[in-house]
C-alpha cells in the first residue's frame, strides 16, 4: 500500500475549511497537516490587539472543531519553524493563503526563498481578496488613489473574482503529534478576564460567520444605504472581524449577495462598493506600506498637531462632554465594536476639535476592535484625518451636536452607552450644557459631577482646526 505524501497547510487569516484555495489544493496532494503559528517575533507594533487575540483564540477553537482536533499550533518564528517542521516531518510542501500586511509579505518571502532553495514545493493562494492588488491598475501602470476610479472603472472592469469553492470532500488530516493540540498554550486570553463582557454578544467561528451573512443580506440588505447610518439600527452587517480573520471570504459574502433573488434589493449595489473599499484599503498598503505611520499626502508633515495625554484620555474613556461621541467610544470599550457612522463622528472629533494626531486613533481602535485590520485601520484614520487617499477634506468637520440629532434624534444610541443622561429631554440630549438648570435637576444630570462639561468649545475648535489647516497649506 502506497503511502500518501504529508502536505502541510499552514492557516494564517482564513480560518475556514470552505472557499479556502491553498487547503483545496493541499488537500488534493495527500495528507494534510493543519497548521497555525502565532508570530510573535515578525509583526513588532502590528501585533495583534488585545480584543484580536481574544477573538482569535475563539475562532482557532471553532476551526480547530471542524477539524476534528487535528489542528497543531506553534509560538515563535515561522522563519524558524516551517523549515524545521518539513524536516521533522518529512512533509513534501507547504501551502498558504496571501497576508497583505508589508511585515507578512516580507516573512513570506523570506519562507518561500529558503524553502525553494531546498526543492521544496510551497505555493501561496488568494483566499481574502477579490482582487489582487497588483492587478487593479491605472492605464499607466501605477496604483489607483481614489475609490471610484479604482472601484468602478478598475475593479468592475476587471475579471470577475475568483468563484468560492466548496470544503474539501476528501481530507486525510495528520495524526502527527507534533508542536501544540491546546490553543490555550498560546496564551492568547487575558488574565484579568474583561472579555467575558465584551464578547458576550458575539458568535465566532466559520459557521457563525456564514450564517451571519445570510441574515443580513435576506434581512438588512434591504435597507443598508440608508439605515447603515443610524447607530440603533441593525442595519449594518458586522460582517468585519469575520472576514479580517477568514471565517467567511469576500468572495462568499459578494456571490451570495449578488444572487438572483437578491438583484432588486436597493442596498445591494451600495454593499458591494462597501466590499471594494475594503479591496481599496488593501490596495492603498500593498502600493504605499507606511499607510499604518505616515500620511499619504506628506504636505501634513508640517501640520501643528496637539500633545495633550489628559485630552487624549477623555477620549478614550467617552468622558469629553460630547454625548455622540461619549456613546461611541463606550461601545467601543463594552463591545469591541463600534458603528461606522459614529467612527466617523468620534475621529473627526478627535484629529479636527482635539486636534490630536490619527496615530493616536489609530492605535486605540487596534487594540480594541474585534475587527482591527491594518488596511482598513489605516486607510480609514487617514482618511478621517484628510490626508490620505481620497480623503474626507481637512475642513470637512462633523458637529457631533448636529451628528447625533439627525442620526441618532430619539436619542435610542446615545441613551444605552450613556445612560446618566436617559432623562433628559431629546431636545438637550446631544448638547446638555445648553439645558436649563432646572431641566437638568430633573434629568438627574449635573454637569462637572455625574456628566462633564465639554472638553472643547466646537466653533473655537473648528476655526483653530482650519486655522492650521490653512497655515499648513501656506507653508506647503
Amino acid at each position: 500500500m502506497n503511502k500518501k505524501p504529508l502536505h502541510i497547510h499552514w492557516f494564517r487569516q482564513d480560518l475556514r475549511l470552505s472557499d479556502n484555495p491553498a487547503l483545496a489544493k493541499c488537500a488534493v496532494n495527500g495528507d494534510v497537516l493543519p497548521i497555525f503559528i502565532l508570530d510573535d517575533c515578525n509583526a513588532g507594533s502590528q501585533e495583534p490587539g488585545a480584543v484580536s487575540r481574544v477573538w482569535l483564540h475563539h475562532s482557532l477553537l471553532a476551526l480547530n472543531k471542524s477539524l476534528n482536533g487535528a489542528l497543531r499550533v506553534f509560538k515563535g518564528n515561522p522563519i524558524e519553524i516551517i523549515p524545521k517542521l518539513i524536516s521533522e516531518t518529512g512533509a513534501n510542501g507547504v501551502y498558504w493563503n496571501r497576508c497583505y500586511e508589508p511585515w507578512q509579505i516580507e516573512r513570506d518571502r523570506i519562507i518561500k526563498l529558503t524553502l525553494r532553495d531546498k526543492n521544496i514545493e510551497c505555493e501561496s493562494f488568494n483566499g481574502s481578496l477579490l482582487w489582487e492588488p497588483w492587478d487593479i491598475l491605472k492605464k499607466d501602470g501605477t496604483p489607483y488613489k481614489v475609490f471610484t476610479p479604482f472601484y468602478r472603472r478598475g475593479c468592475l472592469s476587471a475579471k470577475e473574482p475568483r468563484i468560492p469553492i466548496s470544503p474539501p470532500d476528501d481530507i486525510t488530516l495528520s495524526n502527527k503529534k507534533i508542536g501544540m493540540n491546546d490553543i490555550n498554550d498560546l496564551e492568547l486570553l487575558p488574565n484579568l478576564r474583561w472579555d467575558q463582557e465584551v464578547f458576550e454578544g458575539w458568535d465566532i467561528g466559520e459557521k457563525a460567520a456564514n450564517l451571519k451573512v445570510i441574515d443580513f443580506i435576506e434581512n438588512r440588505l434591504h435597507d443598508y444605504k440608508d439605515g447603515r447610518n443610524f447607530p440603533s439600527k441593525k442595519n449594518v452587517s458586522r460582517l468585519s472581524p469575520h472576514l479580517h480573520f477568514g471565517e467567511v471570504s469576500p468572495n462568499q459574502v459578494w456571490y451570495t449577495a449578488s444572487h438572483p433573488k437578491y438583484m432588486n434589493s436597493t442596498g445591494l449595489d451600495h454593499f458591494l462598493s462597501e466590499l471594494g473599499w475594503r479591496e481599496f484599503s488593501h490596495s492603498l498598503l500593498y502600493f504605499f506600506p507606511n499607510l499604518p505611520t505616515e500620511s499619504l499626502q506628506t504636505r501634513f508633515e508640517t501640520f501643528p498637531w496637539i500633545e495633550d495625554l489628559d485630552l487624549l484620555v477623555r477620549w478614550k474613556e467617552g468622558n469629553t462632554g460630547f454625548p455622540i461621541v461619549d456613546a461611541g467610544m463606550r461601545e467601543l470599550w463594552r463591545t469591541g465594536y463600534m458603528h461606522n457612522r459614529v467612527r466617523m463622528i468620534v475621529g473627526s472629533f478627535l484629529v479636527k476639535n482635539l486636534r490630536l494626531h490619527w496615530n493616536n486613533g489609530l492605535d486605540w481602535f487596534w487594540d480594541c476592535l474585534v475587527d482591527a485590520d491594518l488596511a482598513n485601520n489605516s486607510a480609514g484614520w487617514q482618511w478621517i484625518a484628510g490626508c490620505g487617499a481620497d480623503a474626507a477634506p481637512y475642513f470637512r468637520i462633523f458637529n457631533p451636536v448636529l451628528q447625533g440629532e439627525k442620526f441618532d434624534k430619539d436619542g435610542i444610541y446615545t441613551k444605552q452607552f450613556v445612560p446618566e443622561l436617559k432623562d433628559l429631554p431629546n431636545k438637550y440630549l446631544h448638547c446638555p450644557w445648553t439645558a436649563p438648570e432646572a431641566v437638568l435637576k430633573a434629568a438627574n444630570v449635573c454637569l462637572g459631577k455625574s456628566y462633564p462639561h465639554p472638553i472643547v468649545d466646537l466653533k473655537q475648535s473648528r476655526e483653530a482646526a482650519l486655522k492650521a489647516f490653512s497655515d499648513m497649506k501656506a507653508s506647503n
